[in-house]
């Protein structure tokens, strides 16, 4: 097929600030895990299918199949208002936990 231009799971982006391997970055309205570590003025590659264990909001209760959303400091919570759809939760991840299993862009 000649109009293919990518498989859809990986997706490369222009630090905008140090990245380390494994951290979500937010590019619009997708989020890709970065596949390293990428400084600030680099092209690194993301993941943008898969299930990641991402740092989240201690305080919230996720549980599995919920909506999930980051926030603009990179941290996953389950409050929808002034954050950007992540995916959905894999695994339960109840307070006072701080990371959440998070099948991206679900």
């Amino acid at each position: 097929m000649k109009n293919c231009v990518a498989d859809g799971n990986t997706i490369d982006f222009t630090a905008t600030a140090d990245v380390a391997s494994g951290a979500p970055v937010l590019l619009g309205k997708v989020l890709a895990v970065s596949l390293g570590n990428v400084v600030t003025g680099e092209v690194g590659v993301g993941v943008t299918e898969g299930v990641f264990e991402l740092p989240k909001v201690t305080a919230d209760d996720i549980t599995q199949g919920g909506q999930v959303y980051i926030k603009a400091d990179g941290m996953i919570t389950s409050t929808a208002s002034g954050n950007t759809l992540a995916g959905k939760a894999w695994a339960d991840a109840p307070n006072p936990s701080d990371t959440v299993w998070v099948k991206v862009n679900a």
